[in-house]
């Protein structure tokens, strides 16, 4: 997780609002698998959605694709690339380390003020992460229906069974 520390560390002074979903998510409830990017939704309200793109900014992250990342910040925009580009996240890397990407969520999938209620604050190497709660992780993954998600939700499951998700 020390790959994704600076991020989360410029979303945490930026006071945004966050919550990590997907591999890394699976990571942090003990689920140990290989991921390649961090998945966050994000509050996509106007002002909370500028904090997001300036703190990823500022530490040097750029869009993978050829957009200007402030565009998360206009609903028209988001539509526009929902619409036209097809696009489901908005990546965004670090130009002098490209294993540190992370996806924005461009809509939220499931109600963003109930999942960031839901999350479970971690501590990450003395740093505040909030991570999706088993059970919506669970339900986050069986809307992406992917065979890898399907083997996560199997875990997930039995972190669950076993007490050791939340």
């Amino acid at each position: 997780m020390d790959l994704f520390l600076p991020v989360f560390s410029a979303l945490n002074a930026a006071k945004a609002h966050y919550v990590v979903v997907g591999g890394v998510a699976c990571v942090l409830h003990g689920h140990v698998r290989l991921t390649a990017d961090l998945d966050l939704m994000v509050d996509l309200e106007t002002d909370a959605a500028k904090r997001v793109i300036s703190a990823l900014t500022d530490i040097g992250y750029r869009p993978v694709a050829p957009v200007d990342p402030f565009g998360l910040c206009d609903p028209e925009t988001r539509e526009s690339w929902i619409e036209e580009k097809h696009m489901v996240v908005l990546g965004m890397q670090d130009p002098e380390n490209p294993l540190r990407s992370v996806d924005l969520f461009v809509e939220e999938p499931m109600d963003f003020d109930g999942l960031y209620e839901r999350s479970v604050v971690m501590d990450v190497n003395n740093t505040s992460v909030w991570v999706a709660s088993v059970p919506d992780l669970i339900a986050l993954k069986r809307q992406a229906g992917r065979q890898r998600d399907l083997e996560d939700i199997a875990e997930l499951e039995r972190l669950l069974e076993t007490g050791g998700g939340r």
